[in-house]
């Protein structure tokens, strides 16, 4: 029996992979096996309820295009899937599939829909959107997606222990930046790359959102939320691809998480989820504000 990983480096978890000879996810789940002293079969079926509630929650948001109690979101899902249908995007079909399903899903949570938290309700459209977009498109089976789930989760461990992953403690770099770390991990893992390129395509999606601020206009989870997790995928999308291509992040892996912490920790409290400043601040954004009594 292996000794367990505590989770507190992301080069720490390659090198575990790379020593083994085998894929993060493998790690993680004997990791998980041990500790919560389950079968593995059991692991993975609980992995596979959150897929079904992930998927569910992509196909509610397509489908229903009603506006939000607040009506600050709902429809947009909707309308890029027709936009990918008639072919009027520029990016390819791809691409537009992880933008229609991240907003798919949290227009479902801005209805109250169910949803997986992955690793938070602001964030939770990034990892269900890339997954299933790459899985549509390479023909990946429901066991592999948990492979997937499982290489997110050890990423996104790290980073809640050697950071945070609160819009309230490090700003939406720590929301959406590390679920767009978790999405380009796990995808680019599934896609072949090594335990070292994986860590690296996590960086790659995180050093790239660094410093993003957290402003939710009249303190809801829409806008700017909705469409910042739709951004979040194609970040983990291109990230994956340069890690794909043998492109690493100059800077290592976990010093891109500390940078992220510092960072979090030099934010204006105006910009960590108050609702007091950036696109929150507005006009527009104040006008929003002012009606949120009657919009709760």
């Amino acid at each position: 029996m292996t000794a367990p990983i505590d989770y507190s480096s992301l080069q720490d978890l390659a090198d575990a992979a790379t020593e083994r000879g085998c894929p993060i996810w493998r790690v993680v789940l004997d990791q998980q096996t041990q500790e919560l002293e389950l079968p593995e079969e059991t692991v993975r079926a609980r992995l596979r309820h959150r897929l079904d509630v992930m998927r569910a929650s992509i196909a509610r948001g397509i489908a229903d295009a009603s506006p939000s109690a607040s009506g600050l979101s709902g429809g947009d899902a909707a309308m890029m899937d027709a936009a990918m249908k008639e072919g009027r995007l520029l990016g390819g079909s791809l691409q537009a599939a992880a933008l229609r399903n991240a907003m798919a899903v949290n227009e479902t949570n801005a209805r109250m829909g169910r949803i997986v938290a992955a690793p938070t309700a602001g964030a939770a459209g990034i990892l269900p959107a890339l997954l299933f977009a790459v899985a549509d498109q390479e023909g990946w089976s429901d066991e592999r997606l948990v492979e997937g789930l499982l290489t997110a989760s050890g990423i996104g461990l790290v980073i809640a222990k050697r950071a945070c992953l609160s819009g309230a403690e490090g700003g939406c770099q720590a929301e959406c930046g590390s679920a767009a770390a978790m999405a380009a991990g796990a995808v680019a893992e599934l896609a072949g790359a090594s335990p070292e390129a994986t860590v690296h395509a996590a960086a790659l999606a995180l050093k790239n959102l660094l410093g993003l601020v957290c402003d939710p206009v009249a303190g809801l989870v829409e806008v700017p939320c909705v469409k910042r997790n739709a951004m979040g995928a194609v970040h983990g999308l291109a990230a994956a691809d340069l890690a794909l291509a043998g492109i690493l992040s100059r800077i290592p892996p976990d010093e891109v998480v500390d940078a992220m912490m510092s960072i979090g920790r030099q934010m204006s409290p105006d910009l960590r989820e108050t609702a007091r400043g950036g696109l929150a601040a507005t006009p527009t954004g104040r006008a929003f504000k002012g009606k949120a009594p009657e919009i709760r």
